[in-house]
């Protein structure tokens, strides 16, 4: 269970979220400094679940924002960006330089989210997988790229 730092510190990174997806350079940032927090989780950790999870979730957040994949809640997205705030943010309510505590700190946090988005990021698991099976329209591997390398191939709407 979230302490009341934790969800005052969530809450804030939330608002926060709304305003960085208004912004293309400011959630490009965030994006990039998520991956390169994300390529150097080891693999074979205990937490191997957890950190691919993570990898999906920006993913999804990546396909989102290059128009890739669009049948998504607004609010799903806004909770992802939260998500991946606080995990970028040095300052949540546990800081990282704390060596154990502070990976736990946004490892709750991050199960909290993934939980709540659960049926929406299998639901673009399974687009990812079947765009993937698919060469004629490739999907480009986001999670390996950089950012303005992914070129947006097929947009998939909602509306």
């Amino acid at each position: 269970m979230k302490s009341k730092k934790e969800g005052r510190i969530f809450e804030r990174a939330r608002k926060a979220a709304e305003q960085t997806l208004r912004d293309p350079e400011k959630i490009r940032n965030v994006i990039d400094t998520a991956l390169h927090m994300a390529g150097s989780a080891s693999t074979s950790s205990p937490f191997h679940e957890l950190t691919d999870k993570f990898q999906a979730l920006i993913r999804l957040v990546r396909a989102y924002i290059n128009r890739q994949y669009r049948i998504v809640p607004w609010q799903t997205i806004t909770l992802a960006v939260a998500a991946l705030i606080y995990f970028v943010n040095p300052l949540d309510a546990i800081a990282d330089f704390l060596p154990l505590v502070g990976f736990f700190d946004d490892a709750a946090v991050l199960t909290a989210v993934l939980a709540s988005i659960n049926h929406d990021l299998t639901a673009f698991l399974e687009w990812e997988k079947s765009v993937d099976q698919n060469p004629a329209e490739p999907m480009p591997r986001v999670i390996d790229a950089d950012f303005e390398e992914v070129k947006v191939e097929k947009t998939i709407d909602n509306g």
